[in-house]
């Protein structure tokens, strides 16, 4: 009996032994991962300052790039993330006021953020989905930039990000995939961006519309199942093989006018930002539903 308690104690021992291990392993290979240094030299585009630039930029942040909905109302930034498991994630305050990187950063520092998801050191942003602006067209980046560097100060500082070991461990080993938290690391960094097509009710101008989409519904567009990781529910497949199949153009625009589906579901702006989409120029929308239709009917990721 003794014998085989001793060897039940050696296994559990070199179990645990081998989970400690597997933890540090995890761990250090997630600490990498998050101070991975780019060297990418950001493009030199145009940052125009006239005001109707100014007014271009500040409807494709509102209306298009979303801005809000993680850095606030007032772009001043905030707690985005407050997870007892990953920790604390902020959102930066983007203006110039007292705490805000707008009176540091340069065109060409946007421009690493923006279209590469780096800081102006290289290290990557955490959460920022930089994917969605890779391929804007450079003169649409260009009067983001110029509305951003136009925004009134807001004087809030803004915590350090605190990520917890546990989920430096989860993403070290792939619990948590690399690309849900570093969207830098899911970029073509050498992609040349898109020249915007004409705009118009077309499928092309639709396309182009929909990159704002894919960092929620997928490259594909056909959603995401639910993340057990982040407690997040199921993204929407949004090509003719999902729930889009029965709608109609009018359904389609009506639900991002008003957040609640031809089924009565109510959206969560949180998860779906309809609030900045809906109250988009109404042929931009009719474009974008163009596009989707247009898409082949794919069955949901899983």
């Amino acid at each position: 009996m003794k014998k085989v308690l001793k060897w039940i104690g050696i296994v559990l021992g070199g179990l645990v032994g081998l989970v400690v291990i597997a933890a540090a392993i995890g761990y250090f290979s997630g600490k990498s991962k998050l101070t991975k240094v780019y060297e990418y030299a950001p493009e030199n585009i145009p940052v125009p300052s006239g005001s109707e630039a100014v007014a271009q930029g500040q409807y494709l942040v509102e209306h298009w790039m979303l801005c809000a909905d993680c850095h606030g109302k007032d772009l001043g930034g905030g707690e985005f993330v407050n997870d007892p498991m990953l920790g604390v994630i902020p959102a930066p305050n983007l203006t110039s006021g007292q705490g805000g990187i707008g009176s540091s950063y340069t065109d060409a520092d946007w421009i690493r953020a923006l279209r590469h998801g780096i800081r102006p050191n290289g290290e990557v942003l955490v959460i920022m989905p930089a994917e969605a602006y890779t391929l804007v067209d450079a003169d649409e980046l260009g009067a983001m930039i110029a509305y951003l560097k136009t925004l009134p100060p807001v004087d809030r500082e803004i915590e350090t990000r605190q990520l917890t070991p546990v989920a430096f461990i989860m993403m070290g080993l792939g619990i948590i995939p690399e690309t849900d938290l570093l969207p830098a690391s899911k970029i073509n960094h050498d992609d040349v961006p898109l020249v915007a097509p004409d705009r118009g009710v077309t499928v092309d101008y639709g396309e182009y519309r929909a990159l704002s989409c894919k960092g929620c519904h997928a490259e594909n567009f056909a959603g995401f199942p639910p993340d057990p990781n982040f407690g997040s529910e199921a993204v929407p497949n949004l090509t003719p093989g999902g729930e889009l199949a029965g709608w109609t153009e009018a359904d389609f625009i009506t639900t991002l006018q008003t957040g609640v589906t031809p089924g009565g579901h109510e959206l969560d702006p949180l998860a779906m930002p309809w609030p900045g989409i809906g109250t988009a120029d109404e042929d931009e929308l009719q474009a974008l539903w163009l596009y989707l239709r247009s898409l082949p009917a794919l069955p949901n990721n899983e």
